[in-house]
């Protein structure tokens, strides 16, 4: 199945359709619902103590041939996907930084 990733719209239409949700289902199943990552680390992360997502091995923006393809896809953890993305730096780059309300405060030393 060729997915349509040219826009967000048609990405989302691509994680709500039957097809994706059953796969989805099987690798959480294949992989033990275990993150992948944490595993390969020695750490045991599952759906026990984490949100686990279903992760494309080579990007589906890239890859839409792939979007089905069992050996494409992984079980990794919330925390584990977002460092794959590279998405651990929520904050605006040129925000300034945060004044410290205490600054002017009496210390004691």
């Amino acid at each position: 199945m060729k997915v349509d990733t040219s826009t967000h719209a048609s990405r989302a239409a691509f994680y709500n359709s039957l097809e994706w949700v059953h796969m989805r289902e099987a690798i959480l199943i294949r992989d033990n619902y275990e993150c992948q990552w944490c595993k390969a680390a020695g750490r045991v992360t599952n759906i026990n103590n984490a949100i686990l997502e279903v992760d494309h091995i080579k990007p589906l923006e890239q890859f839409p041939e792939l979007a089905l393809d069992p050996n494409n896809l992984r079980t990794l953890c919330k925390d584990c996907h977002n460092k794959r993305h590279h998405r651990f730096n929520w904050a605006p780059r040129n925000r300034p930084a945060k004044k410290n309300k205490w600054a002017t405060d009496e210390r004691w030393d």
